[in-house]
């Protein structure tokens, strides 16, 4: 059964390594690194991190900050191809582990977030060539709105909201 909540530092350890087998050093589509530090920081301090789980196995994190925690330059290009709506958050990185995918993670991860944000605009990219990650977000009713190119990558802006 997919129970989701805020995740804690208690979760630190678990969600880094989640992030780290689906980053891109290991052929993942996820960006940066994700050290057990800086996923704790990111929960203790960025914002929102939400995590799905099953008994005490974890399914899935998605993590969310404010546009003023924003340095990485994917997040940096995103904002400048679309600011969004004042209270606007980023979302991601977001991910789910391979053997729970297509179970309803991602989905019961977005409704706890919305549930706890309730009407604010969700800003998120996707590289354009990851299709499962797209049709995933558009489920949620997610739209495009923009786009950016970086290190001759084509990403996609996604919004909850895509009407600013």
């Amino acid at each position: 059964m997919i129970v989701t909540r805020p995740a804690t530092a208690a979760d630190a350890a678990a969600i880094s390594t989640l992030l780290e087998a689906n980053g891109a050093a290991r052929g993942g589509a996820l960006f940066g690194d994700w050290p057990v530090e800086v996923v704790a920081r990111w929960i203790d301090v960025a914002g929102l991190v939400v995590v799905a789980v099953d008994g005490a196995r974890l399914l899935g994190a998605l993590f969310t900050c404010g546009r003023d925690w924003v340095t990485a330059p994917p997040a940096v290009a995103m904002l400048q191809a679309w600011p969004g709506q004042p209270d606007a958050y980023v979302y991601g990185p977001v991910c789910v582990d391979q053997a729970a995918r297509g179970q309803g993670v991602l989905e019961a991860m977005y409704a706890d977030l919305v549930a706890r944000w309730p009407g604010r605009e969700a800003i998120l990219f996707i590289k354009a060539s990851n299709a499962p990650s797209l049709r995933a977000h558009q489920r949620l009713g997610m739209a495009e709105v923009a786009c950016f190119t970086l290190r001759g990558e084509v990403f996609l802006v996604l919004s909850s909201k895509p009407v600013a």
